[in-house]
């Protein structure tokens, strides 16, 4: 059976009535499909993405099964992550807002434990929470399972991902046999298979199929570019494009962390957020992020479960995902609430293959992007200038300013376009940098990284990034930064890496066996007449 209205349900009229209330009309697919089988009692495997309704999927099942009458926990709900527990625990909240008594309850770590021990001891009907937290209930036995008539797994492929196995069977077996179990997934791995043939009864497998992981406002581009000059191109399109939002994704969080520091040291506002973070930071990050305080954030799979802003304006994959299911995933962050979104994902050599398999997937053409030259960086910045400048114009609130003008052309020489063009300079500064060569991923390794450095030659793990506080402003060269280094320390060519120079700061990588050799020997020495301060370029991520 498939519903294609809510009101061909036979629910109780307290949920239909919150249904109405939230203005949900035509269900999803996933919803269709699965609430029908879930009321008649069986076992469902979902498959569905983020973003495709299934919150209610399971929810409204769940809550019609629930007796308001009798205080006791009847109904689980597992989640990966403190945001996912707290974001179906809201849901769920609206939908049973009608039914008088009952009484619903996020649990996870980073909460008072005592806070939550109070809430079930005055009853609790359901909980939504985290496996380590579940398991620390059980233990105390503040959580009594004896009557659970209901479990979901939500999103448990990532909760197997984040190693939650041993602790998601241990709640099952503290479950009664005699019971409704419900799995919801983005990605069916072997894992979850497994999973099921041990836990569930003749489950009824539910897919979204394909067609509907719709990426239609999405526009999808792919940039060929080298390891070594993609942080440069993606500043460029951040540059260029000067998205409200941008989320990046990498493959692991010692990569989002590396990532977030280079940016940093760009002077771009970025933070990450990955699995390794305590839910306190997690948090901070997530508020900062939705307040428009920092504008890139750099997320790793896991983490970005949950991330649900709707000013998400572009996607870049720093790194290409594993699976093309979550590829979908990953630019489904843009093009929320039916805006327009961008996505760019970086690819070389063997990248490209998975960017086939990608659009097969999709059913949809990634188009190739060229990276961004200086010029398209230069003139978005000064087309950004005019347009301040056009607003202030047009607002006319500039007596003060213009008198200052007046003054400066009577004292002095020059013409009004020079102080013009004076002016231009000193607001957007003068930073030369070197165009990045593209180059195909069947082309030989003749490119220098995209800030006219020297050629890189060596084993970037055995490297450590150095920060110098000098840069071009002050005329200095990579030879000079090579020559001081070598002269000073009397370490070898060969152990000195890239030095790529900037208009105010240099970062070099060095060996990271004679790093704290070359700090020690370097520091508050000079370069050409300039005090040198000297450090370690990317703390988070050593």
């Amino acid at each position: 059976m498939e519903i294609n209205k809510f009101n061909e349900l036979e629910i109780n009229e307290g949920i239909m009535k919150s249904i109405e209330d939230l203005g949900y009309e035509q269900p999803s697919p996933i919803q269709a499909k699965a609430i029908p089988v879930m009321l008649e009692g069986h076992d469902v495997i979902g498959q569905a993405q983020t973003g495709t309704g299934k919150t209610a999927a399971f929810s409204i099942p769940l809550l019609e099964r629930v007796d308001v009458n009798s205080k006791k926990l009847q109904a689980v709900v597992l989640c990966p992550t403190r945001e996912l527990a707290i974001q179906v625990s809201e849901e769920m909240r609206k939908l049973s807002k009608h039914m008088g008594g009952l009484k619903t309850l996020p649990i996870y770590g980073g909460q008072p434990i005592n806070r939550q021990i109070k809430a079930l001891k005055g009853g609790v009907q359901v909980i939504i929470g985290t496996p380590g937290r579940v398991i620390d209930h059980i233990n105390r036995k503040t959580l009594r399972m004896d009557n659970v008539k209901m479990i979901v797994l939500d999103e448990a492929d990532e909760m197997l991902d984040m190693g939650f196995r041993e602790d998601i069977e241990t709640i099952l077996t503290n479950v009664p046999e005699e019971r409704q179990t419900a799995l919801f997934s983005a990605t069916m791995p072997k894992s979850i298979l497994d999973l099921t043939k041990k836990y569930q009864k003749d489950p009824v497998h539910i897919k979204v199929v394909r067609k509907e992981l719709t990426v239609s406002n999405i526009k999808q581009f792919y940039i060929e570019t080298r390891n070594s000059n993609k942080l440069e191109v993606l500043t460029r399109i951040i540059d260029v494009y000067n998205p409200k939002l941008t989320v990046v994704f990498t493959n692991t969080k010692k990569g989002a962390d590396e990532l977030v520091s280079n940016l940093q040291a760009r002077g771009y506002g970025a933070d990450s957020l990955h699995g390794d973070m305590k839910q306190a930071q997690r948090d901070i990050v997530m508020d900062k992020f939705r307040a428009g305080t920092i504008d890139i954030l750099v997320a790793t799979d896991v983490a970005a479960r949950g991330i649900d802003i709707d000013d998400v304006e572009c996607v870049v994959n720093y790194e290409l995902p594993q699976d093309e299911e979550y590829y979908v995933h990953r630019i489904g962050r843009t093009g929320r609430a039916g805006r327009a979104g961008i996505a760019f994902s970086f690819a070389f050599g063997r990248d490209m293959r998975r960017l086939k398999d990608i659009e097969r997937y999709t059913k949809s053409k990634i188009e190739k992007h060229s990276i961004p030259t200086v010029g398209d960086v230069e003139q978005r910045k000064v087309g950004q200038f005019f347009e301040g400048v056009k607003e202030t114009l047009e607002e006319g609130s500039f007596a003060k300013q213009l008198q200052w003008v007046e003054e400066f052309c009577d004292q002095e020489d020059y013409s009004l376009i020079d102080i013009c063009a004076a002016i231009i300079k000193n607001s957007l500064g003068d930073e030369e940098k070197h165009e990045i060569k593209e180059e195909t991923s069947r082309g030989r390794d003749r490119d220098r990284n995209g800030n006219g450095g020297r050629k890189k030659n060596y084993n970037a793990a055995n490297m450590t990034r150095l920060f110098l506080n000098v840069g071009r402003k002050q005329k200095i060269q990579a030879k000079d930064i090579l020559g001081s280094i070598a002269g000073e320390t009397g370490v070898a060519g060969k152990q000195i890496g890239n030095i790529d120079v900037y208009d105010k700061y240099t970062f070099v990588d060095v060996d990271k066996k004679i790093a704290m050799t070359i700090i020690n020997k370097m520091k508050n020495r000079k370069i050409k007449g300039n005090k040198l301060n000297i450090e370690k370029a990317n703390r988070k991520s050593k």
